[in-house]
């Protein structure tokens, strides 16, 4: 029999199992029998409370939110005609189809990406291609620093952007989630950088990860700054290389979080066709980038406007005003 399972620590979810299944202790589930319900639209309407499920976790436990079983034993869930519920399950079914679709197609295509990558991005010994390392193809090196945590003169009203490694995403940076003061360039050791830099992240889970930067910006100190020399190397040339070399790049990290430095990042060998070649490479590269990396066009951003999409008529669909009995 289907059944919903409730994920009552962290992450506060929901999950729909139509076969047999195990799961955690810190996880319940339950199975719905009963004439005149649903258990599918049950499972939607679940996933509209998953935002006030989680304030209420974090109200008993900041440190890691926990929910108990009385927490959804008790929960409120309206209970329509059986038409309508059924109805508006193939309406929410259609939609997470879709999603499920263009997800399968963005994976598709990433695997694509990384074939053309490889191929495009590997030369034979005698292909008077240079291999130098990757210090050797930059003007300037870098990386930054956080103003102290709490500090109002570092953040309040700042508008020099901030780069941290968690927006490293191999995506192009056109703006910054956080903002610093011109007080925290004076008085700290963040510095500016150029637009165009190849900015690969050095630490914890984001580590080996690069995006470029196409305004000028500054970064934290977990992000590591290349200024790629024009005469030598397309910057995102340097960037589809770093890209292709991720998991090596990844495994050289070091300690309890595998954190990586800038000595690791100089030390990795680039092959340098000519400038032309790089440049046909880098078209090529950049249209697979922009579809299955870009947050603004290609397949990320219908996946975004699609899931959008289903929240909002999910929320249409599940609200509903209680009648009396």
């Amino acid at each position: 029999m289907p059944s919903i399972i409730v994920k009552s620590r962290g992450n506060i979810g929901f999950a729909f199992y139509e076969g047999p299944f195990t799961h955690k202790t810190e996880m319940w589930s339950y199975s719905i029998d009963a004439d005149g319900v649903d258990q599918k639209f049950v499972y939607y309407y679940l996933l509209t409370q998953t935002a006030s499920l989680q304030e209420l976790a974090r109200s008993k436990s900041v440190k890691l939110p926990q929910l108990t079983v009385s927490d959804t034993d008790t929960l409120l869930v309206p209970v329509p005609p059986i038409e309508v519920q059924r109805a508006i399950v193939n309406v929410l079914d259609a939609f997470t189809e879709l999603e499920a679709e263009l997800e399968a197609e963005l994976e598709a295509r990433r695997l694509q990406y990384a074939h053309y990558r490889n191929a495009l991005l590997t030369f034979a010994e005698a292909g008077g291609v240079r291999r130098i390392p990757m210090g050797d193809v930059c003007i300037k090196t870098s990386s930054g620093a956080t103003p102290l945590a709490g500090s109002p003169a570092y953040y309040e009203g700042g508008t020099i952007p901030w780069l941290r490694t968690q927006e490293v995403v191999w995506a192009d940076v056109w703006d910054t989630e956080m903002k610093v003061t011109e007080q925290a360039l004076k008085e700290t050791a963040i510095k500016w950088i150029p637009e165009n830099c190849v900015i690969v992240a050095i630490s914890g889970a984001s580590a080996a990860r690069a995006c470029v930067n196409k305004i000028p910006l500054t970064t934290n100190q977990h992000c590591f700054n290349m200024q790629i020399d024009p005469a030598q190397a397309h910057y995102r040339y340097v960037y589809h290389w770093v890209s292709k070399h991720y998991e090596e790049l990844k495994g050289q990290g070091r300690g309890a979080r595998a954190d990586l430095n800038s000595s690791i990042i100089k030390a990795l060998p680039i092959d340098l066709p000519s400038l032309d070649e790089q440049q046909r490479i880098v078209e090529m590269l950049d249209c697979f980038d922009a579809l299955v990396n870009s947050r603004s066009e290609g397949l990320p951003a219908e996946l975004e406007a699609r899931r959008g999409q289903y929240e909002y008529y999910r929320g249409k669909l599940l609200a509903f005003e209680e009648v009396a009995a």
